[in-house]
């Protein structure tokens, strides 16, 4: 049996059959300095319970998969100064050996399957990253889409990536990638990415739907919902561009590569854009969250059941 422990909220939410959403911990550990990263996610999970859902924030501590956190949990997590980023390669190495863990999109996926839970919300996912012809850094959390039935709330694939060759990618592997009220893929920071999205659904009901057919018909693998960051909030992909650019040539020229590229581009463009970024980050975090408790709740209804 794998390691799980739930926290009493979530433990209490499964036997009373309320709708779960799961929560990533790799932006609290990576993406931002305590204590912004703690109210971060305090809000987040907030936003999840506001709209009629449970949140999970998972997380490796202390040999078990956490399946929710308390608040002593959270704030030990949140504080944490060498927590490993984890997918699924060093998943049950973090476990065997008592590391403290964030996951990643794909580890979070394979640990809210282990728990029951069929919905996810993160910021964006990985991807293809640009110069991948000759450095082949793709992101395990493509195949992992692909393999593990859980719907993903997303703002599209991270900015910073090649956008093009991801979407071809997850095309490839048969994953559903759908745009939430448009017909434009939108692009993390940036509300359009100039790529038509293969689907498109307006509604939380029909995400719903898909998510149940796609386990009657007996087909792998979960379903990407690209939800667009608030139009208040981004930042335009025009203005991005050259940036990114400049990120992605100083990475390159510092030798930065593997799990360290993200973190480092992130946080590069959070300088450029002098925080704008980051205000961003946690604006269409919210806005996922908030999708992804809605889709939650229409999971629960009887219909679907």
């Amino acid at each position: 049996m794998p390691p799980l422990s739930f926290s009493p909220e979530v433990q209490a939410a499964q036997s009373a059959g309320q709708p779960i959403v799961a929560l990533e911990s790799t932006i609290i550990t990576h993406g931002m300095p305590y204590p912004q990263n703690l109210q971060m996610a305090q809000t987040v999970e907030d936003d999840i319970r506001a709209a009629g859902a449970v949140p999970a924030t998972i997380a490796i501590m202390d040999g078990n998969i956490h399946i929710g956190l308390d608040a002593a949990n959270l704030a030990r997590l949140a504080q944490t100064q060498d927590a490993l980023k984890l997918s699924r390669a060093d998943l049950a190495v973090a476990l065997a050996t008592g590391r403290v863990g964030a996951t990643t999109v794909a580890a979070t996926m394979i640990c809210a399957a282990l728990a029951g839970i069929e919905v996810f919300a993160t910021g964006g996912i990985g991807g293809v990253h640009r110069g991948a012809e000759h450095s082949f850094d793709i992101s395990a959390d493509l195949q992992e889409l692909a393999q593990t039935r859980v719907t993903v709330v997303a703002a599209g694939a991270k900015a910073i990536l090649d956008l093009p060759k991801t979407l071809e990618v997850l095309e490839t592997l048969g994953v559903p990638v759908i745009a939430y009220g448009q017909d434009s893929l939108p692009a993390f920071w940036s509300r359009e990415s100039g790529l038509k999205a293969p689907l498109r659904l307006d509604n939380p009901a029909q995400i719903a739907a898909s998510h149940r057919m796609r386990a009657r018909l007996g087909l792998p693998g979960g379903q990407l919902v690209a939800n667009p960051i608030p139009a208040e909030a981004e930042i335009p992909a025009e203005k991005l561009a050259p940036l990114i650019t400049r990120a992605i040539a100083e990475a390159d020229a510092q030798g930065i590569a593997a799990k360290d590229v993200t973190p480092f581009l992130l946080q590069r463009i959070y300088a450029l854009t002098d925080g704008a970024s980051l205000v961003a980050n946690i604006a269409l975090v919210r806005n996922n969250a908030r999708l992804a408790a809605r889709i939650a709740c229409a999971l629960s209804a009887p219909h679907l059941v």
